[in-house]
């Protein structure tokens, strides 16, 4: 176990490395720069300005410099300075992690207690009434892009309830229940698509291994069918379950950005694409590395977690 995770982490720190290349050779590939696009505020071009500038800002120089200085600045803890903001990334970022990690945590809890269920109601009462409804519904959760849900819940609450949510974030030391009404429903939004292709899953890895000798083994036993179905079916199930769980919480990550700006929430995903905009390469590429290390982090989690729910996995000392 203590080769594979050393292993596992040498792979995960390449793939880093691989990540920090490719991020930063694709925002020098984009065309112009913050400078391109202060002086086409202004409305005028002075060269030896923009040379000041870009001087200043350290972008005059080579970009293997470039990013060689990046890398030490992540080594360090130095992300470096904004320049749109003229301040510390860090300082910038250090707010707007709390916020998105909030988000995408309920919401993947909010998927996973919808959709595991669901799908082994599913699979349990194969091709009954109920089944039929509730596939139904995973496919229209599939089918429903989350920021429209979104929308579609607030112009609800407005229309149904005559209440909109609030539109200013709300801390949880300020209001913890104003707050936690702030996240539930963009969580709600995005944890009922993601939960939708649990249930799918969870649904057919179920009817695979409810088809098993060993299942049939504990029936005749006389075990009930909850027992069965939930300590000896359901845990060889889990997975593939526990590999989408995954998937979908690093994807949350970095797919909540209009989600987060229909609701009006300072988090990553939002501050990234206004970073996009500018050209602020510092706040760019920290962020998109920080979405690759929650990636990376999820899936070394999912590995890990295998070797717990199902004993005949064993990795080699």
């Amino acid at each position: 176990m203590k080769t594979y995770l050393l292993q596992r982490i040498a792979i995960a720190l390449l793939t880093l490395l691989g990540m920090s290349v490719v991020i930063f050779g694709l925002l020098r590939l984009a065309p112009g720069d913050i400078v391109d696009i202060l002086f086409a505020a202004a409305g005028y071009v002075d060269a030896e300005q923009k040379q000041a500038i870009l001087k200043e800002l350290g972008m005059d120089r080579p970009y293997w410099v470039q990013y060689l200085e990046w890398l030490w600045q992540i080594v360090t803890g130095d992300l470096g300075k904004s320049y749109r903001y003229e301040l510390p990334a860090w300082e910038l970022i250090k707010p707007l992690l709390p916020v998105t990690l909030e988000l995408a945590g309920l919401a993947i809890v909010i998927s996973v207690l919808l959709g595991v269920p669901t799908g082994v109601i599913s699979a349990v009462r194969q091709d009954s009434g109920l089944d039929y409804v509730l596939r139904v519904l995973s496919l229209a959760g599939l089918s429903m892009p989350s920021f429209w849900l979104a929308m579609v819940i607030i112009l609800g609450c407005v229309a149904w309830l005559g209440w909109i949510p609030p539109m200013t974030y709300v801390g949880p030391t300020e209001n913890w229940r104003l707050h936690a009404l702030q996240f539930l429903l963009p969580a709600l939004a995005v944890g009922y698509r993601s939960s939708a292709l649990i249930m799918r899953i969870t649904r057919s890895a179920l009817l695979e291994v409810l088809r098993e000798d060993y299942i049939r083994t504990a029936r005749a036993k006389g075990q009930t069918t909850r027992v069965v179905v939930w300590r000896h079916a359901l845990r060889n199930a889990m997975l593939p379950v526990v590999t989408v769980i995954g998937i979908e919480f690093a994807f949350m990550i970095g797919g909540l950005v209009v989600t987060e700006t229909v609701f009006n929430l300072p988090g990553v995903a939002r501050f990234l694409v206004e970073a996009i905009q500018w050209r602020d390469y510092p706040m760019v590429q920290n962020l998109v590395m920080f979405i690759a290390i929650v990636v990376i982090l999820s899936n070394l989690a999912v590995d890990l977690l295998y070797g717990v729910l199902d004993p005949r996995v064993r990795y080699g000392d």
